[in-house]
């Protein structure tokens, strides 16, 4: 039952980080980065952090899809 709880931890951690990076692509379409805003000086740290935010992306999309949320 523990582990169970660990993954249902780990799904709520991807999804947040999703929401805060669909966010952010919001705020980049009105010409406000945040990401870039607070990482623009280390521009490895800012490409790692799209990177998992993508990554979580993905994770969500096959969790969806395996629950039968998209049809």
């Amino acid at each position: 039952m523990r582990s169970f709880k660990r993954l249902n931890d780990w799904n709520d951690i991807v999804f947040w980080l999703v929401v805060i990076g669909a966010i952010n692509w919001g705020l980049t379409a009105i010409g406000f980065n945040l990401v870039n805003m607070i990482l623009g000086s280390y521009p490895t740290i800012e490409k790692l952090v799209y990177i998992i935010i993508g990554v979580c992306g993905v994770i969500l999309a096959i969790n969806n899809k395996n629950r039968n949320y998209m049809r």
